[in-house]
């Protein structure tokens, strides 16, 4: 396995594609951005087009250009007042973010990870939930320390590393991180469902092709997977604290 590499179809929410590169994500406001510059045919102007500042617009290209590579050409000054457009990195990710994004909104339903589990404390709109799994964040509505609740978390929220990819842990927002090993990879045309078992429990991460392929993810191997906090629904249960069974291998 290539240790430099992850792989995730979504990491902006359920239904939301996202293409994952570094500790970088290109989702759809992303390829707004890009869209934009193509259409109007500046940075400028595509910022004013989306109600974005000029400076956050150029410095969020910068740092999508960082992992990507250059995705827009710009020209300054000159008879015809400068402007710019997409490279061919900026076309070609547009294009894979569109077919990622038309295979998501095509998939009638995208599995999810479900674990029992208990709120050990409240931070705001966040909770911390004791899991068999151990210690998982989420969002909560109304939750309280003590409660039984079902941390929910979908395949398409998740990402996959190789155990020995070197990631600064301060370097990422996604602050749920466990270890586990592939179970199966159901591989498809475009996106590849792939199963990690973690303590028993068995999480689902809906992943490119591509980047399956350049992960060469194959059963048994040792990852971690990892997703945001405000990817996770915490539902508290109607009825008693084992009311619904966690999804297991």
């Amino acid at each position: 396995m290539d240790g430099s590499d992850e792989a995730g179809a979504a990491g902006a929410g359920r239904g939301s594609a996202a293409l994952i590169e570094g500790d970088a994500e290109f989702d759809g406001r992303d390829a707004a951005l890009l869209r934009a510059v193509h259409e109007v045919g500046s940075v400028a102007g595509a910022a004013a087009e989306l109600g974005r500042s000029r400076a956050r617009a150029l410095s969020r290209i910068e740092t999508l250009e960082d992992a990507f590579g250059r995705l827009v050409e710009r020209r300054r000054g000159g008879s015809d007042g400068g402007g710019s457009r997409l490279a061919d990195a900026g076309r070609e990710l547009l294009d894979r973010y569109d077919r990622l994004q038309a295979v998501l909104a095509a998939t009638a339903s995208v599995p999810e990870t479900v674990l029992d589990g208990t709120v050990a404390s409240v931070d705001g709109e966040l909770a911390d939930v004791d899991t068999a799994v151990g210690t998982l964040r989420g969002l909560h509505d109304h939750a309280t320390a003590g409660d039984a609740v079902q941390v929910r978390v979908g395949a398409d929220a998740v990402t996959v590393y190789s155990e020995d990819a070197d990631i600064d842990p301060d370097a990422t927002s996604a602050r749920n991180r466990l270890q586990g090993t592939v179970v199966d990879v159901d591989a498809g045309e475009t996106v590849c469902t792939v199963r990690v078992a973690v303590k028993g429990t068995a999480f689902h991460v809906l992943v490119t092709a591509e980047s399956a392929s350049r992960l060469a993810l194959t059963e048994g191997d040792d990852v971690s997977v990892r997703w945001k906090a405000t990817a996770t629904r915490l539902v508290r249960h109607a009825t008693t604290a084992g009311s619904a069974e966690p999804s297991r291998d």
